[in-house]
């Protein structure tokens, strides 16, 4: 693994402003914003942006790093994702009020342990 490099923000700044700015012309023009996203998040893991802005996340004292140590673990992503996919399968068998409870339960669950994490942690 590499060490990190210095000036890195002298790169990733400008990539930011300009993936943002991209983002923007596709939701105003209307363009197709699956490839556009797609596009934007592809570049966005080959420059390695999303660990940078961890890291600037990560700057902000006390709080910083446990939302670092948070948004990082597998768990949190794992359960999104299923929550995703239990409302897709329910929406599909017409099941379309239920999904607002689904997501309520994926999204209290998320939160209660992001709650129980960062209390952990302090006491």
């Amino acid at each position: 693994m590499q060490p990190p490099m210095r000036g890195a923000w002298k790169l990733m700044l400008p990539l930011v402003i300009v993936l943002l700015a991209v983002f923007y012309a596709a939701w105003h023009f209307g363009w197709h914003t699956e490839a556009v996203g797609a596009g934007v998040i592809l570049l966005a893991f080959v420059t390695k942006l999303f660990i940078w802005l961890l890291g600037v996340i990560a700057l902000v004292p006390v709080i910083g790093p446990i939302i670092v140590k948070v948004l990082s673990l597998s768990v949190i992503w794992l359960l999104n994702a299923v929550g995703y996919i239990v409302s897709i399968v329910a929406i599909k068998r017409g099941y379309s009020k239920d999904v607002l409870t689904y997501r309520g339960l994926t999204l209290a669950l998320i939160i209660g342990i992001v709650i129980g994490y960062v209390i952990g942690h302090f006491v």
